[in-house]
């Protein structure tokens, strides 16, 4: 029997995807093609729609602003990927005391990423822009939104890619099915070095990822 064309949208938690990247020592692969990674994981009866891409930029700190230009150049790279859209939360400073030592601690808390990937699987899903959905992320604060859009539209495909290193339960029992995204698939997902922008301005793989 054959099967019927079906649309995907995935939705990628960029900064969960990288701190499992991370966890795993896999700094070489951060140079991440995340529309060829996307594409990677269709189906043969399956095209791929589009990409939703969630971060935040991180804000200028002292020593962070070499971290801040990696992520630009980065951010920079994905803009010329034709299916990948880039939606931005944003990093909130605040200040933490230590209970050992009294001393405070300026750190760094990302907002709305999570809130906005809700907001974007739901309404895609009310205007019936996919027939599945793939979400790249092992943030337990999805499961809400999956559970959702299974009630509301039971004839969509929720399925979650869970980072290297993440897992969650919470996602794993509200999708329709799910996996971990393996190092093969990641390694051969790579953006090329440089990667050209469309004025010919070259935007190079930060060295520090070589």
């Amino acid at each position: 029997m054959r099967r019927v064309a079906q649309r995907v949208a995935v939705y990628i938690d960029g900064l969960n995807l990288y701190y499992g990247l991370k966890s795993k020592g896999w700094r070489r692969y951060y140079w991440l093609d995340v529309q060829r990674l996307s594409e990677s994981l269709m189906r043969s009866y399956q095209g791929l729609q589009f990409v939703r891409y969630f971060t935040a930029e991180l804000l200028p700190d002292g020593g962070a602003d070499a971290r801040l230009e990696r992520q630009n150049a980065y951010l920079q790279a994905l803009t010329t990927l034709p299916k990948v859209d880039i939606q931005y939360g944003f990093h909130s400073a605040k200040t933490i005391t230590c209970p050992h030592c009294g001393a405070a601690i300026r750190t760094y808390e990302e907002k709305m990423t999570d809130v906005n990937i809700a907001v974007a699987l739901l309404e895609d899903a009310n205007n019936n822009l996919y027939d599945a959905a793939i979400l790249i992320s092992a943030d337990s604060d999805l499961t809400r939104p999956i559970e959702i859009v299974r009630q509301k539209y039971p004839d969509k495909w929720i399925i979650a890619a869970f980072p290297p290193n993440r897992r969650s339960s919470h996602l794993n029992a509200a999708a329709n099915e799910s996996f971990t995204l393996g190092r093969k698939r990641i390694a051969q997902s790579q953006l090329p070095d440089p990667v050209a922008k469309p004025d010919g301005y070259p935007v190079h793989k930060p060295v520090r990822w070589r």
